[in-house]
């Protein structure tokens, strides 16, 4: 597809946003399986019904639109996914890998959120804003679940994996 009208390229961004979603499908579950604090698992598993309701909005965007929301493969998602899956292989301190594991996923967060808020801009520029009010109720949850990650790995797993990280060091002496 020759991209020649920010037409175009919004819907070449959905379809790319739309693979990104349905790849994000898959790996949840695997990432809530190799989380071993329950918070954690627990974050993945509200994350993995909110994408679902993500995919199901940019179905309707691309009902209304009459396009076919298939035909492109996301990389960065790809790419972003095999780091994280690197993290669920590793041998380790469990409150150091579940703090990798936050790492991979706000990794996966921030892509989404500069992903949503381009569509939701470029939606509001071709007046569609039908659209952009759903993709920005999309933008809205990513920054939740952020947050949620953040605070996660702030009050809990962090300074388990420091407080982990200390004894080892200590026990070696």
């Amino acid at each position: 597809m020759k991209l020649d009208t920010l037409e175009k390229l919004y819907v070449d961004e959905l379809r790319d946003i739309y693979n990104a979603e349905n790849q994000l499908l898959k790996a949840l579950p695997k990432m809530a399986k190799g989380a071993s604090s329950p918070d954690l698992k627990n974050a993945f598993e509200t994350h993995l019904r909110q994408t679902e309701s993500h995919v199901e909005r940019l179905e309707q965007i691309f009902a209304d639109l009459d396009e076919s929301p298939k035909g492109k493969t996301c990389r960065a998602m790809k790419g972003l996914i095999e780091e994280g899956s690197e993290i669920l292989k590793e041998d380790g301190e469990e409150s150091v890998l579940d703090a990798g594991i936050i790492v991979a996923a706000q990794k996966v967060e921030h892509y989404e959120m500069a992903a949503y808020g381009s569509a939701r801009t470029f939606a509001r520029l071709l007046g569609q804003e039908k659209a952009a009010e759903l993709l920005q109720s999309t933008l809205d949850e990513e920054s939740e679940t952020n947050e949620s990650l953040n605070q996660l790995a702030e009050s809990m797993v962090n300074p388990e994996a420091l407080s982990g990280t200390e004894l080892t060091a200590d026990s070696r002496r």
